[in-house]
């Protein structure tokens, strides 16, 4: 029997490599390709939603309905705790994504070639946007914010095939089910399309875009802040690729943590947050092409490290709960020939293998590492160093030996060391200087603390079972007085961030998984910008900051549905604080981390903070 074998989008031969995934903003500008794009899902959603190239298809592979997609496992294997193929929470959680994205991009660009045959004026442009087409991305750490083409518009303007402004329904504000399938449980049972913080459970209820951009707006600080530390001081495939306990000693959240808490930002008590129906929502896609995007920058920051040999969590469709994973794992159900799978080390050169690449990666030879490295690293301290420049222009100002290194730094230039690139960056010196010199070298992790500019790097650890609360939830941070009403807490002035857990909802699920180990989730909260923008310490120093966090740190539990829960409800959180030790060393693009040691004393003997095990 044959089946869908997953290829990414052709090779054109008539380009040396793969056109760039876009920014959602920017693919919404470039009018041929949106048009383009727009009309294809159409035609995904129009596909009967038996056929396995259908959006409904695809959005079930990652959850519901827990059926086999391609033939692939006649029944859910024993021992499995998900009936979905997704791998969240293991080591395969960026891999796995990587040909899920690809098959969903090679449907939509094989869509986009045929709608671009239609038209008759200008038609070798339209051809050539159709071909150049591929999946776009939005980047939420740098605008939480989609554009309101993909959250708040009934219909969008394209152009349609015979050459004329058209207005057209919008297929990126929801997916509309035809039929529901009846092995959704309420309230997705009720609902005929997918919805965004929907208010109630009832069938005709509509999605709160308000609500939706006041969650993703109060989550940007963090959500950049973490970003740029997973990009800069995570190093380890354990502590990069998941959510479970582990993070290398970064005191940085997991590229999986991160992804989380857009799921649930997104959701709301809606399809985003809850990994049974997720992916059928059309933004599904935008975000893990971010996702996948974060990963590959990683890569180009980390070119040998790959992924590393990890045990399952509670199991797919096809991977038992507890089964060891490593690169040579099937990334099932992904077909890449007749007979076999996708496998992590297949999916690692993404442009090749795959038929796409990102903006940050247009014009470099990525053979050479030490360039690509050097010029990702330029890009992501222009993109999200925003958080870092900030808190070392605070301990420069008050510390003058530190005002002073950072001055002897900045005055070099990029021509003859290549320190400013850091300090050009983290001192607000204008971007297109740090720029100038995209080639230079970047140190290596060095054991010891350097010289210089120095501070200490305050973070909110949060562990918490994932199935305690029984939904997916939020471990809210604050600095300051917290409001008793909930609904005020994530626009409170005293708020600063959270650990978003993004789970299953099913209480069988949540029954069998309880008690498991894997139930256990990792996440931080960086707290320098509050600390400097509320304390009025003037500094980062433990033997001020440390008092102060000790009666201003405080932690609530949000659920999604908006209904807060007791801290005693959940008896495994635990939040303490750790204290990293920051500084720039010769010739670095980037702060080094130091070993961060854990100050139990802040949060002991409150509930939900530290505890001995």
């Amino acid at each position: 029997m044959s089946h869908i074998i997953v290829t990414g989008v052709p090779p054109d031969p008539t380009r040396a490599t793969p056109p760039p995934r876009l920014e959602i903003n920017k693919l919404i500008a470039d009018e041929k390709q949106f048009s383009l794009y727009i009309q294809a899902l159409q035609r995904m959603y129009a596909t009967p939603q038996t056929q396995g190239a259908s959006h409904f298809q695809l959005g079930g592979i990652h959850g519901l309905p827990f059926r086999p997609w391609e033939g692939v496992g006649a029944r859910q294997v024993a021992g499995s705790r998900f009936g979905g193929y997704c791998t969240h929470g293991t080591v395969l959680f960026p891999t796995w994504h990587r040909p899920y994205l690809a098959i969903y991009e090679q449907v939509l660009h094989g869509h986009a070639l045929e709608i671009a045959k239609q038209y008759t004026v200008d038609s070798a442009a339209w051809n050539d946007a159709a071909q150049q087409l591929r999946m776009p991305y939005w980047d939420w750490a740098s605008n939480a914010v989609p554009p309101a083409q993909v959250i708040s518009m009934a219909q969008v303007t394209i152009t349609a095939p015979n050459g004329q402004r058209t207005s057209v329904q919008n297929p990126l504000l929801a997916y509309p089910f035809n039929p529901i399938d009846p092995s959704f449980p309420r309230p997705y049972s009720q609902w005929r399309t997918t919805l965004r913080h929907p208010q109630t459970a009832s069938a005709n209820a509509p999605s709160n875009v308000n609500e939706m951009i006041s969650w993703l707006r109060s989550d940007q600080g963090d959500i950049r802040d973490s970003t740029f530390n997973l990009l800069t001081r995570v190093n380890t495939w354990p502590a990069f690729s998941n959510h479970t306990i582990g993070d290398g000693g970064s005191a940085s959240n997991s590229l999986e943590a991160i992804h989380d808490g857009i799921h649930v930002d997104v959701g709301g008590n809606g399809h985003m947050s809850d990994p049974s129906v997720a992916a059928f929502d059309p933004i599904f896609f935008l975000h893990h092409a971010n996702v996948d995007r974060l990963a590959t920058l990683w890569q180009a920051m980390n070119p040998d490290v790959w992924v590393t040999r990890g045990r399952g969590t509670s199991g797919t469709w096809t991977l038992a709960a507890s089964t060891p994973q490593d690169t040579n794992t099937d990334l099932t159900p992904f077909w890449n020939g007749a007979q076999t799978f996708w496998d992590s080390n297949d999916c690692r050169d993404f442009s090749t293998k795959l038929g796409y690449t990102y903006p940050e990666f247009v014009g470099l030879n990525l053979a050479d590492k030490v360039a690509v490295r050097a010029a990702i690293g330029a890009r992501i301290n222009e993109l999200y160093g925003d958080g870092t420049r900030k808190a070392f222009a605070f301990a420069a100002a008050n510390a003058p030996a530190i005002a002073e290194s950072a001055a002897q730094l900045v005055g070099l230039t990029p021509a003859t060391h290549a320190a400013p690139l850091a300090a050009m960056k983290l001192f607000a010196v204008p971007a297109a200087a740090a720029s100038a010199s995209p080639q230079a070298p970047l140190a290596g992790p060095s054991p010891t603390s350097a010289e210089g500019a120095t501070y200490t790097d305050w973070t909110a650890r949060i562990h918490v079972n994932k199935y305690e609360v029984g939904c997916s939830f939020s471990v809210l941070i604050f600095l300051g007085p917290v409001p008793d009403d909930a609904s005020q807490w994530r626009g409170s002035e005293s708020y600063v961030g959270a650990h978003h857990v993004f789970m299953n909802g099913s209480a069988e699920e949540c029954e069998n998984c309880r008690n498991t180990a894997e139930a256990a989730t990792e996440g931080f909260v960086h707290l320098n910008k509050a600390i400097a923008a509320r304390s009025g310490l003037n500094s980062f120093d433990p033997e001020v900051v440390e008092p102060y966090l000790k009666e201003n740190l405080a932690w609530r539990i949000l659920k999604v549905d908006r209904s807060s829960c007791d801290i005693a409800e959940a008896p495994s959180l635990q939040v303490i604080v750790i204290a990293t030790p920051l500084a720039f060393e010769d010739g670095a693009v980037f702060p080094h981390a130091g070993v961060g040691r854990h100050c139990h004393e802040i949060t002991e003997g409150q509930p939900g903070g530290h505890h001995a095990h």
